[in-house]
């Protein structure tokens, strides 16, 4: 890679360097350092600063315990008891209790502030002994030799050029892929293909009682909307479909958000009152993955290792369990390279079960078929609870969740024959024929 700025013999030596200060490189940082490890945490923008990804998930609540963070996220946060799916076509609404997941340890999560909530990460870490360089880019990597020291070279405010010779590098740079990037690891996720559109309002309808602080999924014909509820009376709105639906329109993004809103009646109604309070702000090519997330001296954490449609509320958990994941090994690999090779290659395996847990579902988000079970939430075989476990973060599968996962999965084969004959599951968990013929079910 290129190596601008200053040489290696200029290079300030550090034991683990982290480049990007959100949920995955913050959490590394502040457990590497409470440990005793030397730790440099680069993070290009100031915080708090504004990002998306607002709604956590249960599993997320003992990794704040472990950070000591709980109290500070709960201050800032809605509290959320639930998943709330609501269908235009079914007319129907269903939700989906985290006190009701198998093995259930967490019964709720939070709804946050990202800018808020990833200044309380950020700094927790300088507060456990993490140095912290805030608006510094890492702008090129020579990777470490064998047994040897990396050279990274950064940017500061003002243009100064900073370099460093860590022993250890993780790359927790979000979606800009730092590592995944310069050395051509990064790749689509073909059948996840995405795009999204959001903003922020005030006076859209909040849910009450039972489902007070849930986040709502919206499915709609073309795609689905988030909303989710965020202190002060804001409502975050959201969204997401195939890239094709955002290539074809014929007018600015904030009046594409404004038309899919008024196209979704389930939607319209809750945001008949709604005033726009931020910009509408579109990002795509949404999924992707590189190919591997580990090499001589470094690995990709969060989202610069990969990052999902996110539909089922991942991406902060996948993050932080990176991140947890990451500091293992990179103290284990200052402690012995050789073990830390084989943890990495256990650590990427782990992350790549929990996301196929997840791409399972998402790559048939759209199809009329897994659309009817989830508004019939079925609880034959656990099936609910099962998919609740999911919902809740439980991506690594425990026994407690594989045998409701397999017939989640036989009911939905089982279903998508009989879609093609006509039948579909109502609400009410009956099958009746279909209006207007046959029905083309999912893949």
């Amino acid at each position: 890679m290129e190596r601008p700025g200053p040489g290696e013999d200029s290079a300030e030596p550090v034991d683990v360097l982290i480049i990007g200060g959100g949920p995955a490189g913050a959490t590394a940082a502040a457990l590497l350092a409470g440990r005793g490890t030397q730790v440099l945490l680069l993070e290009k923008d100031r915080h708090p600063r504004f990002h998306i990804g607002e709604s956590l998930l249960p599993r997320n609540v003992a990794l704040f315990e472990r950070l000591g963070v709980l109290e500070q996220v709960a201050a800032i946060g809605v509290l959320k008891p639930a998943a709330e799916f609501v269908s235009d076509e079914h007319g129907a609404a269903v939700a989906f209790p985290f006190s009701l997941a198998r093995d259930a340890r967490d019964r709720f999560a939070f709804q946050v502030p990202r800018a808020a909530f990833d200044q309380v990460l950020f700094a927790n870490a300088a507060a456990r002994g993490a140095r912290t360089l805030q608006q510094c880019r890492a702008v090129s990597l020579r990777p470490a030799p064998p047994g040897g020291r990396a050279l990274v070279h950064a940017v500061a405010a003002g243009a100064e050029r900073l370099a460093f010779a860590p022993r250890f590098v993780l790359d927790a740079s979000g979606r800009d892929t730092f590592l995944a990037g310069r050395l051509g690891l990064r790749e689509p996720a073909a059948r996840h293909a995405s795009a999204a559109v959001y903003a922020h309002y005030r006076g859209a309808e909040f849910r009450t009682g039972e489902r007070e602080g849930c986040i709502s999924i919206h499915l709609a014909r073309d795609g689905w909307f988030w909303m989710i509820p965020l202190p002060d009376g804001v409502m975050s709105v959201g969204f997401v479909a195939h890239p094709t639906l955002f290539k074809g329109r014929e007018s600015s993004m904030a009046a594409f958000l404004a038309a899919q809103i008024e196209a979704s009646p389930s939607v319209r109604a809750r945001m008949r009152a709604a005033e726009r309070i931020s910009a509408v702000t579109a990002t795509g090519n949404y999924s992707y993955a590189a190919r591997t997330s580990w090499g001589e001296g470094y690995m990709m954490i969060g989202d610069a290792f990969a990052f999902l449609d996110p539909i089922f509320s991942s991406g902060v958990l996948f993050a932080m369990m990176a991140g947890e994941m990451g500091a293992a090994v990179a103290e284990t690999w200052l402690a012995d390279p050789r073990a830390g090779r084989a943890l990495a290659r256990r650590t990427e395996r782990r992350l790549r079960r929990g996301m196929a847990a997840l791409s399972w579902l998402i790559t048939r988000i759209n199809d009329p078929v897994l659309r009817d079970m989830f508004l019939s939430a079925n609880n034959r075989f656990g099936m609910r609870d099962g998919l609740i476990s999911l919902l809740a973060g439980d991506f690594e599968r425990p026994l407690a969740t594989r045998g409701p996962e397999f017939a989640f999965k036989a009911a939905y084969r089982m279903l998508s024959g009989l879609n093609r004959l006509g039948l579909r599951l109502h609400p009410d968990g009956q099958l009746r024929r279909a209006p207007g013929g046959l029905l083309a079910a999912g893949s």
